[in-house]
């Protein structure tokens, strides 16, 4: 658990605030720079139309993840992050379980998403089962994932 420090805040982020700028570096510091990759050189114009969740301690952005509409039952969970030095803080969990509540409350039935091989066993804790084969992605081995939710 975190130690000294307040409670995480897990809340939406506007995109095009200043929060969604400090979302921007947070996502390409954690999951793009390591690979050699900018996110900056993506097109991001599609996110204005997802929903953006951010953890947040001592109002300082330590966590992201997007969610976005594939129908009327489905949300994809993409773009899941946290800080280097705030990893291993449960603060992913809280995340997941935020947009999971999110999803239900709107009517969703299942989460769907792209795990890195890294991250399965962390999702599979979240109880999200994989639903495909190893697959490449971004040069990075994913699975297909997914939970019912509703």
């Amino acid at each position: 658990m975190i130690e000294n420090k307040k409670e995480v805040i897990i809340r939406e982020i506007k995109c095009n605030s200043e929060e969604y700028r400090n979302e921007l570096k947070l996502r390409d510091e954690v999951l793009r720079k390591p690979l050699g990759m900018c996110l900056y050189d993506e097109n991001m114009e599609a996110e204005k139309n997802d929903i953006h969740i951010g953890a947040y301690l001592n109002n300082s952005l330590v966590g992201v993840l997007i969610l976005t509409k594939l129908n009327s039952n489905d949300l994809k969970m993409r773009q899941v992050a946290v800080k280097g030095t705030m990893q291993s803080k449960k603060i992913g969990s809280k995340m997941v379980c935020y947009a999971e509540d999110f999803a239900k409350n709107s009517g969703y039935k299942n989460m769907m998403l792209n795990a890195r091989k890294t991250a399965v066993a962390f999702y599979e804790k979240q109880g999200y089962k994989r639903i495909s084969d190893e697959f490449l992605e971004i040069n990075l081995p994913h699975y297909k994932m997914s939970k019912c939710i509703g």
